[in-house]
């Protein structure tokens, strides 16, 4: 049986993909660190649907973790594989850069970045076997423009899209794509924070963008139809340059 993965899966973003591929019949494995109410009330919504979900957790930010959770279920899976793989765990600790803490900098990189790198790495091998496969990594806006507050966020997003780009070439001949969405202001938790009233001004649309948006496009690009497609980075952003 083929599965989707869906690191930081249990909330906002993370949590409107489980359910838009569960609508498209994949069986979905939520990742997440911590909050384990917010994961099973994801399980029930995809499990709503008709399609098995299962809970996998470990924090994207460490490699040890990753390889004991994914070790764990390839023993309980002998017959199965992770077909689609959305990384989407990723943090924000935004600051001045002049105030910037060594931990803001580098937290910020390991989960997004350097989380990309351990599970896709991990997970590639039995994609190159069978010959067929979707990555799909939850870039930013930030990322292709820069942010002001956030340099930390913005280079890791930054380097995401490149790795994205490079990771493509690579594996193109054994039919696995490699692509990035690129969401501006979205709502979700990850920008509850924000001056949503001042902010939309800036979007040409006036509004933010919704989780079930963003997965939409997540959907398709992990479906047959997108074969073609990969290397790419598609805003998702309302406008915004």
């Amino acid at each position: 049986m083929k599965y989707a993965l869906v690191t930081g899966g249990s909330r906002g973003i993370g949590r409107a993909v489980c359910i838009k591929l569960a609508a498209a019949g994949i069986p979905v494995v939520i990742n997440y660190v911590s909050n384990d109410e917010a994961a099973r009330q994801t399980k029930e919504e995809v499990e709503r649907l008709g399609v098995k979900a299962e809970l996998l957790k470990f924090d994207a930010a460490k490699p040890e973790d990753i390889e004991r959770a994914l070790n764990d279920w390839e023993t309980v899976h002998p017959d199965d594989y992770v077909d689609v793989l959305v990384n989407n765990a990723g943090i924000r600790k935004d600051n001045l850069m002049i105030f910037m803490q060594n931990e803001e900098w580098s937290d910020v990189l390991q989960t997004t970045l350097n989380g990309f790198f351990y599970v896709t790495r991990r997970l590639l091998k039995n994609m190159m076997t069978r010959r067929h496969g979707r990555i799909v990594n939850m870039a930013s806006l930030s990322g292709l423009n820069g942010m002001p507050g956030q340099t930390n966020y913005s280079a890791a997003k930054a380097a995401l899209i490149g790795a994205t780009k490079a990771l493509a070439q690579e594996v193109a001949p054994r039919k696995i794509t490699v692509n990035a969405v690129a969401p501006g202001f979205i709502e979700s938790d990850m920008t509850k924070d924000l001056n949503e009233a001042e902010l939309k001004k800036l979007v040409p649309v006036g509004r933010f963008g919704k989780c079930e948006e963003v997965a939409a496009l997540v959907a398709f690009l992990a479906s047959d139809e997108a074969a073609y497609i990969t290397g790419e980075v598609i805003k998702i952003s309302g406008g915004m340059g």
